[in-house]
């Protein structure tokens, strides 16, 4: 199996190391992946400006790795229509936290699936919350994404995986086939700091939901209660 990898957190985040060390187990990995941190950047595509494609090093033996000065949408567009791969799957990830309800919309980590599955390429957006615990994503990890992968493939979406960092004890299991849940997790709230000019500069500072009051079942309801959660995320230009 070809599989093509890349991210929002940038090459050097610990979360796309995770993620290669485990897709090296399925087959021929190569990385392509943002310099920078790209969060939250949608499925945007870099137009009018240049961009440097670089051969890099990556610290987990026989992956081929390169960097963009783009964003993730970009990564996989130049992988697809520059370098002219033809990967059997897109693994997008591990963002370093959640993607889940109304926040999908706004991840580059599964809007880079997105442009994959766009393209006709089958994709997985991989997550995880905030933390440096991996005991959940270790213990279930190979087992969810083989079981993605011997599916059909999915023709109108992408698959959403996310995973909670909290001690494997106190993981309640996985759920499958989960539901979008229809909120915004993280409310809006920005930081506001008064200019001499009379401006105001503003910083966001979201909070979270009260998870009690998302509906069971659902990705959001599913993570905050410390389940791993794997779901669908349909698009209707997709058929």
């Amino acid at each position: 199996m070809k599989l093509l990898l890349t991210n929002d957190d940038g090459i050097q985040a610990e979360g796309l190391k995770k993620l290669a060390e485990m897709a090296t187990k399925f087959g021929d990995v190569i990385i392509i992946a943002p310099n920078h941190e790209c969060s939250a950047m949608s499925q945007r595509i870099t137009l009018r400006d240049s961009m440097k494609l670089q051969r890099v090093d990556y610290p987990v033996a026989g992956i081929t790795a390169y960097s963009l000065n783009g964003t993730p949408a970009d990564c996989i567009k130049v992988a697809l229509h520059h370098l002219k791969l033809r990967p059997d799957f897109v693994f997008s990830g591990m963002n370093h936290g959640f993607n889940m309800g109304y926040d999908i919309a706004y991840s580059g980590t599964c809007s880079a699936a997105f442009e994959a599955a766009m393209n006709g390429i089958s994709a997985i957006a991989f997550s995880r919350d905030l933390g440096d615990n991996y005991e959940v994503f270790d213990s279930y990890m190979l087992d969810i994404t083989q079981s993605i992968l011997v599916k059909a493939p999915l023709k109108n979406g992408i698959w959403n995986i996310n995973f909670p960092s909290c001690p494997l004890e106190e993981c309640n299991g996985y759920l499958s086939d989960v539901a979008v849940a229809k909120v915004q997790f993280y409310k809006d709230r920005y930081i506001e700091e008064k200019q001499d000019d009379g401006s105001v500069l503003l910083t966001s500072n979201g909070y979270p939901s009260d998870p009690d009051l998302v509906p069971e079942g659902t990705d959001v309801w599913g993570l905050t209660h410390n389940y791993v959660t794997v779901g669908s995320v349909k698009c209707d230009v997709l058929n």
